[in-house]
């Protein structure tokens, strides 16, 4: 990273501090620049890095000058590079990201002949990896699930445990939070974040002074973003992009619009914080905030807590921004003091943001691109789904929405209304022996018989539900309600329906310490939310499978299953591949549907369940106060849990500690291993890049609409034995009770490949009606042959032209015939999580362009840092318009003078000769990115400079 050599703009000065005499650099330093007081918060922490990074190379005065000067309003299209202060990852997205260190070290050793060089590659910022990701819901509804799905995790993942370790030790700047510790978001929130940044090695100048500056940092997880409620810079990006902030590289962005929302008011009884952000989510994507920071101020926030400020914060990805930030006050300060940072630090954040106007002040007239209001007092209990986490429905309107969604969504028949007096209750079951009364005629449904009950299962039964993400999970005051809800059912006898699975996975120990406090844990078990695990499970894809006969009774009847989990993505496939509908709820709501164990009925109005004693009982009766959940929330949350916790973070459970992993500055790969494998990125790679060229003769992949997420792009959740990565993994001796999740194998090429694009619900227009990973085969039946760039290849399974088959198979087949490839696409394709995999093996696959409608921010970064070249369709055009079938031939006529934005005119040529010309504009939006696509990606760009 490189220091400072100049200052001029006298911005560098001395603060003494509870911390020690410390160099700041004053961001009012700029006043006669522009009107830096009136900046938005998050542009003021840009421009003091600017100021502070400023070398006259890499960071220049222009750079300064464009944010100093930001016009909020008229926003220009001007670069600037951002160095973060540090970098955090999670499992999935971080064995990827060691594995790619670890082959650079590899490729700079093979480009140099010196074995020395491999310390080259080492992350220059401060890293931390919390393995949060790799724990599964086997086990539910016991004492011992905690046990069971812990062992289980460590014999899935202990080839990857050991290659963390090995990481650990390896590099510099690189620690590893063990598994069983909690969600990589909570941990931040609670532990590793300090808002204000003293003494880290890349924030020295050559002259070694210490300097206080704003925390701010990258994440591999798009959830990042729930650091902003803490009022501290950070987001989600690709592997691919935290690599190089990793490596020393700043991120090269577009100075952003900045769109600020007033909150007034207070919640009303009954509402969550859970609530409030689904009515968030739904306001901002209906106005348009994609690739924009958002700021909240207002009244409102006056005396809101921390907690809920992050709980709106980490739902920016669903909302579509960049960030979701919320300025440092006195409830960031209490925080602090709860969580058991140091007396000093805190001190410190307080002066240091007053003095550099970084305190949040309600006087100061800010000015944004464009401003919302929204009242707090008009939010109500509500769900996000079946599908999106923007599409909110009203708790009053669930019914008559599920009712509509059942028919016009999954094209079932609806039952007919009844009321609770003719069934007893809402699912047709007597609550007292749960005996089976008679389906009811021409409704879908079956008879299930499970663990000595029988009754009947039909559309709209919740299968799942889970309180789980770390959406939630660090929010006391909605898992504390969650609690008392339990508790409140308990005491009328209220239990789940035997047929949803439960699961209570906490995002931090914290979180059980309070529950033990308040005496609510045993309560939460008499309703089956045992502890599971401490991570990421449901909300992931980590739900495990659900029980036999539920599974068999879904497929054998085609029924419309539900989840209901306090989580914040519900993509297609992405909770539970037996599950087609999926709704994000608080957790109490949670609880409340694992009582009444459907969906289908009207929770405000109609009864979810009957007491032991006969009785109905309502949602309103089990449903607690605020007052009641405040009381708790002071008496039962406090400092001593955090420090506690928190005291040997990085030391792990015995299990951990006893992992035995290799040592050295270069991994030794290992050819047999199914979860570790040296990539394909970087073999043979030449100091100097080849020009850029046309990409001519390209085949269409898939055709896909609409709101494509790197779900259905990136692999996911289980592996299927039936599934080209299960055949590879079958043919290696893995047996299919430990062929994990596809998460867990990230690290593989092999495995990660097979699954792009296998998603159980992708549409590929091209794979004749068929969902899930299929493509029809539009090539030759020649023989594979050489192609320079391409090694001659086939896939697992021989396919003809016609033929429909995986999508796998098909790439490899147009691979092995030299053909490169296009994916067409609709709107806001890439969507979701930050999941490098989705450019990776989108890149691995033959994929050479895609060309969409819009592309979500994330994903079309990851596709440049890959050498994908991203092309976005004219204004009211696209495949539909156009009339491309997908069975064309392509010809994009990019060159090595290709510029920025530029307009390019794609040319699709039927089999019959006719052609269709139509405009794309090239989605490399920066020259740093041309020179990233120019060198085959962002990882080439860094190691070719090292070579050099």
């Amino acid at each position: 990273m490189a220091s400072v050599k100049s200052d001029p703009f006298k911005a560098r000065k001395s603060l003494a501090t509870a911390l020690g005499d410390r160099t700041i650099y004053q961001i009012d330093a700029c006043r006669g620049v522009g009107e830096v007081d009136r900046l938005p918060y998050t542009i003021k922490v840009l421009l003091e890095a600017a100021l502070r990074h400023l070398d006259g190379y890499v960071v220049t005065e222009q750079h300064v000058l464009a944010l100093a000067s930001y016009d909020a309003k008229n926003v220009e299209p001007v670069e600037i590079p951002f160095m973060p202060g540090r970098v955090v990852l999670q499992d999935f997205t971080g064995v990827p990201a060691v594995v790619d260190l670890a082959a650079m070290r590899a490729a700079l050793v093979r480009m140099t002949g010196q074995t020395e060089d491999a310390k080259q590659v080492n992350p220059l910022v401060p890293c931390d990896l919390v393995i949060d990701h790799s724990v599964q819901v086997d086990a539910f509804a016991s004492g011992m699930a905690l046990t069971i799905n812990s062992q289980k995790e460590f014999d899935r993942n202990n080839e990857r445990y050991r290659f963390l370790k090995w990481g650990q030790q390896a590099f510099d700047n690189f620690r590893v939070v063990p598994p069983a510790t909690g969600i990589v978001h909570q941990v931040n929130l609670e532990y590793l974040a300090k808002v204000v940044w003293s003494s880290s090695p890349n924030l020295k100048s050559k002259t070694d002074e210490l300097i206080l500056c704003p925390d701010s940092l990258v994440g591999t997880d798009s959830h990042t973003t729930m650091i902003n409620g803490l009022g501290v810079v950070g987001w989600g990006v690709g592997g691919i992009e935290a690599e190089a902030v990793m490596l020393g590289q700043p991120i090269y962005m577009l100075i952003p619009e900045v769109v600020g929302v007033k909150l007034m008011g207070h919640l009303p009884e009954g509402a969550t914080a859970t609530d409030l952000v689904l009515r968030v989510t739904e306001l901002l994507r209906g106005h348009g905030v994609v690739g924009k920071f958002v700021e909240f101020y207002g009244p409102g926030l006056a005396s809101m807590p921390l907690a809920n400020r992050a709980t709106i914060a980490n739902m920016a990805p669903e909302y579509g921004a960049t960030m979701g930030f919320f300025p440092v006050d006195e409830q960031t300060t209490a925080y602090l003091r709860l969580t058991g940072r140091d007396p000093a630090l805190v001190d410190t954040v307080e002066q240091y943001c007053r003095t550099n106007g970084l305190w949040r002040d309600e006087e100061c007239e800010v000015n944004y691109s464009s401003q919302l209001e929204l009242d707090l007092a008009s939010i109500e209990p509500a769900l996000a789904g079946p599908k999106r986490p923007q599409d909110r429905v009203c708790l009053s309107d669930m019914h008559e929405k599920w009712q509509s969604e059942l028919a016009s969504t999954f094209g079932k028949q609806a039952a007919p209304e009844k009321s609770i007096a003719d069934t007893g209750d809402p699912i047709g079951l007597r609550p007292d022996s749960m005996a089976v009364v008679e389906m009811d005629p021409g409704v879908e449904g079956t008879l299930v018989e499970l663990e000595g009950q029988t009754f009947a299962l039909k559309h709209g039964a919740v299968v799942i539900a889970a309180i789980t993400s770390c959406t939630n999970t660090s929010n006391p005051e909605v898992m504390l309600a969650a609690g008392l809800v339990a508790q409140k059912a308990r005491q009328l006898g209220l239990t789940r329906k035997p047929w949803v699975k439960t699961s209570l996975a906490p995002g931090s120990k914290v979180v059980t310490e309070y529950y033990e406090k308040a005496g609510l844990t045993e309560d939460l078990e008499a309703m089956g939310f045992h502890l599971v695990g401490y991570g990421c499970t449901t909300c992931i894809g980590n739900s495990g499978p659900l029980p036999g006969p539920i599974s068999d009774a879904v497929h054998n009847s085609d029924l419309v299953v539900c989840s209901v989990l306090s989580g914040n993505r519900n993509f297609e496939g992405r909770v539970n591949p037996d599950v087609r509908a999926n709704y994000l709820a608080s957790p109490p709501l949670v609880v409340a549907y694992a009582i009444a164990g459907t969906v289908d009925l009207d929770l405000q109005h109609d009864p979810l369940a009957r007491a032991s004693d006969g009785s109905n009982v309502y949602l309103k009766d089990i449903w607690p106060s605020q007052e009641e959940v405040q009381r708790l929330v002071q008496s039962c949350v406090t400092r001593e849990q955090f420090c506690q916790q928190y005291a040997n973070v990085f030391e792990g459970s015995d299990d951990w500690r006893s992992i035995e992993s290799p040592t050295g500055e270069l991994y030794e790969w290992d050819s047999e291993s199914t979860y570790v494998q040296e990539p394909p990125f970087f073999i043979g790679l030449k100091s100097q890049p080849k020009p850029i060229k046309p990409i001519l003769g390209a085949r269409c992949l898939a055709k896909l609409g609409d709101s494509v997420t790197t779900d259905h792009i990136s692999p996911a959740g289980a592996i299927h034995k039936d599934s080209p990565a299960g055949r590879y993994l079958a043919n290696h001796g893995v047996p299919a009770s430990m062929f994990n999740s596809f998460g867990s194998r990230r690290g593989n090429h092999e495995v990660m490949m097979r699954g792009t694009f296998g998603n159980i619900r992708v549409r590929n227009q091209l794979a004749s009606g068929m969902e899930g990973g299929y493509t029809t085969y539009y090539g030759s039946d020649d023989e594979p042959q050489a192609t320079e760039g391409i090694p001659p290849t086939a896939g697992d399974v021989e396919v003809r032209v016609g033929q429909v088959c995986s999508i796998y198979d098909a790439a490899m087949a147009y691979q092995g015939q030299g053909v490169p490839l296009v994916v067409l696409a609709g709107l806001d394709y890439g969507m979701g999580s930050s999941r490098d995999w989705a450019a990776k093996g989108t890149y691995l696959l033959g994929v050479r362009a895609v060309i969409a409608k819009s592309f979500e921010r994330i994903h079309r970064s990851n596709l440049v840092g890959m050498g994908v070249l991203p092309l976005r369709f004219a204004a009211e055009q696209d495949a539909e318009s156009l009339e491309l079938e997908g069975t064309e031939f392509f010809n994009i006529p990019i060159t090595d003078q290709v510029q920025p934005r530029q307009d390019i005119t794609v040319t699709a040529v039927r089999a019959n000769g006719t052609r269709i010309d139509f405009e794309t504009t090239c989605c490399i939006d920066t020259p740093v990115e041309v020179a990233y696509y120019r060198n085959g990606g962002i990882l080439h760009t860094v190691l070719r400079r090292m070579a050099e």
